[in-house]
């Protein structure tokens, strides 16, 4: 079912998600950056700064299972 999903969404539009969504804002840092630098240190506290790490990981996650789905499905 996941694996259907992945397929419907094109490379172009998992790039933009992932790499728009997963890096914004990208001045002065990107904010992924900040959040895990947070978790690192233990003061990833607050329910906001931990929906806002998901929020930004799960777009690059979705750009990996995408990147991983055409890998394996080079060869077939």
């Amino acid at each position: 079912m996941f694996a259907r999903l992945l397929d419907r969404i094109s490379l172009p539009l998992a790039l933009l998600i992932g790499l728009g969504i997963g890096f914004s804002p990208f001045v002065p840092e990107p904010h992924i950056a900040e959040k895990l630098r947070m978790l690192a240190a233990g003061a990833l506290v607050r329910p906001l700064d931990i929906f806002d790490l998901f929020y930004h990981v799960a777009a690059l996650a979705l750009l990996a299972a995408k990147l991983a789905r055409l890998w394996m499905t080079r060869g077939a």
